[in-house]
């Protein structure tokens, strides 16, 4: 069963259309009811006698979790497990599995676009040559405000797994120096221009501060005032990973003082955003509607991979876990 399938086959129509991206291949698999979202008032009642679960941004708290005796397998169609109560599942026996791949250059190309919207201002631009700024200068160039190069500044990067390596080596391919913060360290570049970091020695040296780390317990709002006072005054802050790594309060006040000097964000810690968020209306900020992750590409990878792990789950052989191996098997059921 598919919680919240509108996301990842936002085209799907029961009977009318199988959507840009079908779910043939999870269809193939036993049979399955999709639906478009569902809010956490009916998880219960839609999910009720599943054995496996596929979500998105479903909440699945704890409660929920022990309430589904016949669930094996939760699998997120994303990489971030944050909505699953994982400790839950383990005590439960439900195995949890994500997809960690299928958006790497997706969603490091969707970085350079932010970065590269507030360095060269290129949709501004376009929109002042079609209001006709640019026919009434009198030079044959035209700029609304000053441009800057990338070449030579510092990325620095915020958790160096698969995404944020890829960041690395494309902002390395622009000219720059980068570097890194992660706990494990085991993604080296193999690059010159590279170098670990603290996060504190990150977000004071660097020029375009990047993060990619999970959202978790230690990590939620772990951006705050005091580590965007670090920050020097013409930077950037990009965060293409989850909204809640940030006090969205404070950068709104660090926006309004000028350190950093711009903000480019895909997500908020509220989706979809909220009126009141204090970051619509921050100077600086260039928000866009947590889309990183979706081209069309990425979204056939992520289809194709969640059907393999459901696969691999029944026939015994489950893969990309994030909890322990389930002690029960994916046919069992309770009395």
């Amino acid at each position: 069963m598919v919680l919240d399938g509108a996301t990842l086959n936002p085209g799907y129509r029961v009977g009318e259309s199988p959507g840009d991206n079908p779910w043939d291949e999870v269809a193939a698999l036993g049979e399955l009811l999709v639906y478009d979202r569902t809010p956490p008032a009916s998880v219960l009642e839609r999910a009720a006698g599943a054995t496996v679960l596929l979500v998105n941004k479903t909440p699945l708290a704890a409660a929920s979790i022990r309430a589904l005796p016949a669930l094996r397998l939760i699998a997120v169609t994303a990489t971030g497990t944050n909505v699953v109560d994982i400790e839950a599942a383990a005590s439960c026996a439900v195995a949890v599995c994500n997809v960690p791949e299928y958006a790497t250059d997706s969603v490091a190309q969707h970085v350079f676009a932010l970065l590269l919207e507030i360095t060269n201002a290129v949709g501004e631009h376009a929109s002042a040559v079609r209001a006709g700024r640019w026919q009434r200068s009198e030079n044959f160039c035209f700029w609304t405000r000053p441009t800057s190069e990338l070449a030579g500044k510092t990325m620095g990067i915020v958790g160096h797994g698969l995404i944020g390596s890829r960041v690395g080596e494309l902002a390395h391919a622009f000219g720059m120096k980068v570097l890194a913060s992660s706990p494990s360290r085991s993604r080296p570049a193999g690059y010159a221009s590279f170098e670990w970091a603290t996060t504190d020695r990150v977000f004071a040296e660097s020029d375009v501060v990047s993060l990619h780390c999970p959202l978790t317990r230690d990590s939620a709002a772990f951006v705050n005032a005091d580590l965007l006072a670090r920050m020097k005054p013409q930077s950037i802050l990009i965060n293409t990973s989850r909204g809640a790594l940030i006090d969205e309060q404070a950068l709104a006040a660090a926006l309004a003082s000028g350190r950093p000097a711009a903000a480019a964000l895909d997500v908020l810690s509220v989706e979809p955003a909220r009126d009141d968020n204090p970051l619509l209306a921050a100077p600086g900020a260039v928000i866009t509607p947590h889309m990183a992750w979706s081209t069309l590409a990425a979204r056939q990878r992520l289809m194709h991979e969640s059907a393999v792990n459901v696969a691999a789950f029944l026939h015994g052989r489950p893969r990309n876990l994030v909890t322990p191996a389930p002690t029960r098997s994916a046919t069992a059921t309770d009395d």
